[in-house]
């Protein structure tokens, strides 16, 4: 796959909840500096963090608004909608920034306001 092919499979298998495909897309050493969880090193672990996904959502998209591809690098605007089981909802601005080589994304950043995740983060009990 191209860039934009890996691209917008991200976002396909994302609003899809296919987890463990969405993990097949990134590098077995791929590198992440997320805006929640840090940075993160390795498919491996980036599998292990989303598996608590489907309890924590109980609907989730992430709709791109503006892409752009330049060779190996792409930058996507999106907007995330996101319903938590407890019925709390969770709108947030995102920015994405990917590397990609060989079919697979080997970087990613993310970059978005962390308030509108307080019901992941700190769910009513």
């Amino acid at each position: 796959m191209d860039t934009r092919e890996v691209v917008d499979r991200y976002y396909e298998l994302a609003n899809a909840g296919q987890w463990d495909a969405w993990c097949d897309l990134f590098a077995a050493d791929t590198r992440m500096d997320e805006q929640l969880a840090g940075h993160v090193e390795g498919r491996e672990t980036l599998r292990e963090m989303v598996k608590s996904f489907p309890r924590t959502y109980a609907s989730f998209a992430n709709r791109p608004r503006h892409v752009v591809i330049s060779d190996t690098h792409a930058a996507v605007v999106s907007h995330i909608s996101g319903l938590t089981r407890q019925g709390a909802s969770v709108e947030a601005e995102v920015c994405n920034y990917f590397e990609v080589a060989g079919g697979q994304i080997t970087y990613m950043a993310n970059f978005h306001d962390t308030v509108p995740f307080a019901p992941v983060l700190h769910p009513a009990s």
